[in-house]
C-alpha cells in the first residue's frame, strides 16, 4: 500500500496546479486520473492554443450561487502570477483581444510547462488509473484502485465536471462530494451554442457559417462580441457568454445594429440615398447575403424613398431587438463549461477544504465557480488548485 501526504484526482488544470503547490511546499503527492494524458481540455481548449488566463480577470467574470466565494482564492493567485510563470517557461503568447492570452504556438507549451512543474516539485502524475472506492480513515483516507490500494491524510478532488464527455468527463467529482455528505447545486451546460427549432431554423441554415458583430442581452446581462448562424441554431462568443445566463423558455435579445442608433442611421440613409433599396443599404453593414435573407425574411425591401417613418422604425426594432426564444442548448456535448456543482457554502474560500469533512478538497470546475469566455475559467483552476496546495496537510 503506498502512502502519500495529498493526492488529487484528476490531472487537468486545477489538479496539476495543485500539486505543484503542495509539491513546492515539499508535502508527498500523487496525481491520478483515469485517462491515458493529462490535461485533455488543456490541449484542445482555445483552439488548440489555449485561452490560459484573462488580463481582466476579476470576481465579476464569475458565476455562482455564493458570488463572493471566489474573491479569496482569485486575490491570492492573480492573472499575474500565471503569466510569470509563463514568462519563467518563455512561452510565446499574445493577447487576442479583451485581455485574452493565448498560447503563440501550441496549447501542449502551457501542458508540458505544469507537467516539468510537478516534476520539479516531485509531484507524480498516474494515469489510467481507475478508482473503486473512497474511504475516510482516521488518518486520512484511503483510495481503492484497480492497480491496488492508496493512502493519504489529504484528498483533493479536481476532476472537472460534465461538459465534453467525450473527453472523458463524467460526474465522479460530484458522487465523491454526496459520498461525503456534500450538496450538489442543479446542474447545467454553460457556455454552449443554442439550438433553434423554429422557423428560424431555415434563416439559420440559409446563413450557416456566417458571424456578424453584435450585443447580445438575456436576464439583465450582455455582450458585445460576435455571434455565428450554424444548421443548427446560433454560435459565437457572445451566444456561448449569454448561455450561462439562460434558461429554458428565456428569451434573448440581438442587436444587429451595436455601433448604431438604428432608426438614426436608417433615416439618414433615406436623406442620403432615396433610391437605394433597404437590401443595398443593409450591405453596408452586413454581408450582400446576410441584407438579402434579412429582408427576405422580414421586410419588403423597397427604395428608401418609399418607407414612412412609423416603417423604417420597425425595421430599425427588429435590426437591434431581434429577440429570439432558443428551443434549447446543444448540451454537455459541446459545452465548455458546467454551471453548478459542490455548493460553495460547504467549503472555506481560503483552502477550499471542505467543512464537513477534514482533509477533503474540492477545485476547479466541479465547484460552484464559472468563469466567463475568454480564459476565466482556466484562472479559477489556477487560483483555487493554489488555494488547495497552500493549505493541504
Amino acid at each position: 500500500m503506498s502512502h502519500y501526504d495529498v493526492i488529487v484526482i484528476g490531472a487537468g488544470a486545477a489538479g496539476l496546479m495543485c500539486a505543484i503547490t503542495a509539491g513546492n511546499r515539499g508535502r508527498k503527492v500523487l496525481v491520478v486520473d483515469h485517462a491515458n494524458k493529462a490535461g485533455k481540455k488543456i490541449l484542445m481548449s482555445g483552439g488548440g492554443r489555449c485561452n490560459f488566463t484573462n488580463m481582466y480577470s476579476e470576481p465579476e467574470n464569475f458565476l455562482s450561487h455564493n458570488p463572493h466565494f471566489c474573491k479569496s482564492a482569485l486575490a491570492r493567485y492573480t492573472q499575474w502570477d500565471f503569466i510569470a510563470l509563463v514568462d519563467k517557461h518563455g512561452i510565446p503568447y499574445h493577447e487576442k483581444k479583451l485581455g485574452q492570452l493565448f498560447c503563440d504556438n501550441k496549447a501542449s507549451d502551457i501542458l508540458n510547462m505544469l507537467l516539468t512543474e510537478c516534476d520539479e516539485a516531485g509531484a507524480q502524475v498516474q494515469l489510467n488509473t481507475t478508482i473503486e472506492q473512497i474511504e475516510k480513515t482516521e488518518q486520512g483516507f484511503t483510495i481503492n484502485t484497480q492497480s491496488g490500494p492508496l493512502t493519504c491524510e489529504s484528498l483533493v478532488v479536481a476532476t472537472g465536471a460534465l461538459s465534453i464527455p467525450t473527453m472523458g468527463a463524467t460526474g465522479f467529482g460530484y458522487d465523491i462530494a454526496r459520498q461525503f455528505g456534500h450538496s450538489i447545486l442543479s446542474t447545467r451546460a454553460g457556455l454552449v451554442p443554442f439550438v433553434i427549432t423554429n422557423q428560424l431554423k431555415s434563416l439559420c441554415e440559409a446563413l450557416s457559417g456566417s458571424s456578424v458583430d453584435t450585443t447580445v442581452s438575456c436576464n439583465g446581462q450582455a455582450f458585445r462580441e460576435n455571434i455565428l448562424f450554424t444548421h443548427r441554431g446560433i454560435s459565437g462568443p457572445a451566444i456561448l457568454q449569454i448561455s450561462s445566463y439562460w434558461r429554458e423558455g428565456d428569451e434573448i435579445e440581438i442587436n444587429l445594429l451595436p455601433s448604431h442608433d438604428a432608426n438614426s442611421w436608417l433615416t439618414e440613409q433615406q436623406h442620403e440615398r432615396p433610391n437605394s433599396e433597404l437590401r443595398t443599404v443593409l450591405s453596408d453593414l452586413f454581408t450582400k447575403k446576410m441584407a438579402t435573407l434579412f429582408c427576405e425574411s422580414w421586410f419588403e425591401s423597397k427604395p428608401m424613398k418609399q418607407y414612412t417613418p412609423a416603417e423604417l422604425e420597425k425595421v430599425a426594432k427588429q435590426l437591434s431587438e431581434w429577440k429570439i426564444t432558443p428551443s434549447g442548448t446543444e448540451g454537455y456535448r459541446t459545452a465548455e463549461v458546467t454551471l453548478g456543482g459542490v455548493d460553495t457554502n460547504e467549503l472555506s474560500s481560503k483552502s477550499m477544504m471542505s467543512k464537513k469533512v477534514d482533509g477533503l478538497y474540492f477545485i476547479g470546475e466541479v465547484v460552484d465557480v464559472t468563469g466567463w469566455l475568454g480564459g476565466f475559467n482556466f484562472q479559477w483552476s489556477w487560483s483555487s488548485g493554489h488555494a488547495a496546495g497552500e493549505s493541504v496537510k
